[in-house]
């Protein structure tokens, strides 16, 4: 066995080699112990991890929170052997730990989470570590202020995803010099080659392309990895992507660049540690950063006073939101907002005039959007993440991810539903409240006008976890007072009384129409309870219990399709003896074109016509 190198030892080129090597060998008896997992993956990158602990990582292992450490996200979560060998020989984790992996109870997942003190995000959905590594180097360039780099390493299979491209073309847009990017390029995928293999320099054309200083070197050359960090760190103006032609498997001839060997234990671990050389005990003692602090965030106006409307006047909810945002940066100076280049609409853009230091511009990149966020949230910002609630379809998969990652992020969705009007059903969000209903975790608000829409985005500024609010582009009265309150979870009882038949459940544009609804059938001897269920997650399940027992009959209305919106928010509350009452649902169930706002709502049905004849009707029978 290779000897033992203490904690406080400088690791020569030949020990480093010695712990790409030791590396290796715990990624092989990790899965193997597990029965399960990714070693040959973990095997290629072997020097590139060895060569970034010993000489160019500065982290402090014991204070994971000081704001000067380095940051290092795996986006290839499936090489999460190499990482746990990687924190053994940083001395963070012990040899017993690393041998759970994969176990019951076990931090150590088959794939990164923060249950981990020294992982910022969860990773394993491909494509996802350089969008959120290009909002923690924002955080870092624009925010903080602190010298800190953020490394992230990925896979070649991974450069498919349209999200590195956002990516790439974020960071090289903004010149973070403070970002690299490994590229493990190994040559093979899951079930195969990847599509360039290793043609280093096809990588290298179009990166460049977007703004970055590129380096070919083979991954396994110890001098060759070390010269290239060295240049990503001295790298000014732009960021850096270090290409490394790797062999997956590499070192044990039973695996080392052959297909089908992905996601496997290795077939005899025995025999591969004994090709590799044997257990070794090397230690590392990663270089911790210099002291630096970060800013002092002191906001502008602490007692700011927000927006407030006189009812019955007619305001968008989503000039709210902006209107809100912009006075709650001047009350914190954690907020940050992040825009898909549409805050004319959203108006988030009301937030830049006072603080454009804290707004950062994606563009049309609503993937590299959520996931900047993510990266800003890592930093300890309070992001706020806006554009038209139909195209955070494309970015679902980082929404849940950022649930697993324990992310507290806001998220506000406009334009929403049929009554955005003559636009059309492309731009229309109407799966947005399952989307996000959906989510481990998850906050989903829904206001119906400027006052509640006020209380609700300062609220999310308080919350854990994903919070999402839905604002519409229309136009609606004022309906509550400026000093009302909107308790997350909680909801509004418009109109109630002793003789109440029917209730009529409304949120956002569709309150008004159950209001409408209600005095109609008011006229006809017809009592309705009108509930404005503004928190659609949580739900407010005694209220909803309560006009249950009173009335006995519910008539939902939601200007989304049926599945998986306000109406199962209703459902969900009921049982555990609870009696389910009798219910009309009223959603978009067919296909709009393009319309007036009235004329959308009026066709899709949940208009305050068809409110009160779907009133009528479980009234009458």
């Amino acid at each position: 066995m290779p000897p033992t190198v203490t904690q406080d030892a400088v690791l020569t080129d030949s020990q480093i080699a010695e712990l790409a090597q030791q590396l290796r060998v715990d990624a092989v008896r990790a899965a193997d112990a597990a029965g399960s997992g990714h070693p040959t993956s973990s095997m290629s990158a072997a020097e590139l991890f060895a060569v970034l602990l010993a000489r160019h990582l500065r982290y402090d292992f014991d204070h994971p929170e000081n704001p000067a450490n380095d940051h290092l996200i795996l986006s290839k979560g499936h090489a999460s052997p190499l990482l746990y060998a990687a924190y053994k020989a940083a001395g963070a984790v012990t040899d017993d730990e690393l041998l759970t992996f994969r176990k019951l109870g076990s931090r150590l997942e088959g794939h990164p989470t923060p249950k981990i003190p020294w992982v910022d995000v969860a990773t394993g959905s491909l494509g996802q570590g350089l969008p959120i590594g290009v909002g923690v180097a924002l955080a870092g360039a624009r925010l903080d202020h602190l010298p800190y780099r953020t490394w992230v390493l990925c896979g070649d299979s991974e450069m498919a995803e349209g999200s590195v491209w956002e990516a790439f073309e974020q960071a090289g847009m903004e010149g973070l010099q403070n970002l690299t990017l490994m590229i493990d390029v190994n040559r093979l995928g899951q079930r195969g080659p990847t599509r360039h293999g290793w043609d280093l320099d096809a990588y290298a054309r179009r990166i460049r392309a977007f703004g970055w200083h590129t380096v070919e070197i083979d991954g396994h050359d110890i001098d060759a990895v070390d010269e290239a960090m060295a240049t990503a760190r001295t790298n000014r103006g732009a960021p850096t992507a270090i290409i490394a032609r790797t062999r997956k498997g590499r070192g044990v001839a039973a695996v080392e660049n052959q297909e089908g060997k992905h996601g496997k234990p290795l077939p005899d671990a025995e025999a591969a540690i004994r090709e590799l050389g044997g257990l070794r005990d090397l230690r590392v003692q990663v270089r911790k950063p210099a002291d630096a602090e970060r800013q002092p965030r002191e906001a502008a106006d602490p007692h700011a006073p927000l927006p407030r409307y006189d009812k019955g006047a007619a305001v968008a909810t989503r000039t709210a939101f902006g209107e809100a945002l912009a006075v709650l940066g001047d009350r914190r100076a954690d907020i940050v907002t992040l825009d898909g280049e549409v805050g004319d609409s959203t108006k988030a853009q009301l937030f830049a005039a006072g603080h454009s230091e804290r707004y950062i511009e994606c563009y049309i990149a609503e993937q590299e959007l959520i996931g900047a966020a993510v990266g800003v949230g890592v930093r300890g910002w309070t992001p706020y993440a806006c554009t038209f609630a139909a195209f955070l379809t494309r970015a679902h998969d980082f929404l849940r991810m950022a649930a697993v990652s324990r992310s507290d992020l806001n998220v506000v969705g406009t334009h929403a539903g049929v009554a955005i009007g003559e636009d059309g059903p492309s731009q229309m969000g109407l799966e947005d409240l399952a989307m996000l209903r959906g989510i481990h975790g998850s906050t989903v608000l829904y206001p119906c006008d400027a006052n509640q829409t006020v209380q609700l985005v300062t609220a999310m500024a308080e919350r854990t976890g994903i919070t999402y609010l839905r604002a519409s582009r229309g136009e609606f009265p004022v309906i509550y007072g400026p000093d009302d309150a909107f308790p997350i979870g909680g909801s509004k009882v418009l109109r109630s009384g002793d003789e109440d038949q029917v209730t009529l459940i409304g949120a956002g544009v569709t309150v008004h129409e159950a209001l409408a609804a209600a005095d109609k059938l008011a006229t006809e001897g017809i009592r309705a309870r009108v509930i404005d269920l503004y928190s659609l997650k949580p739900v407010d399940a005694k209220t909803l219990r309560a006009a249950a027992q009173a009335t006995g009959r519910f008539v939902t209305v939601e200007d989304h399709h049926p599945e998986g919106g306000l109406a199962d928010a209703v459902l969900e509350s009921f049982g555990n003896g609870h009696p389910m009452p009798r219910l009309t649902r009223l959603a978009v169930y067919s296909m709009p074109g393009s319309a007036t706002p009235a004329e959308q709502l009026d066709a899709a049905g949940v208009s305050a016509p068809s409110i009160a004849a779907a009133a009528r009707k479980l009234v009458a029978d």
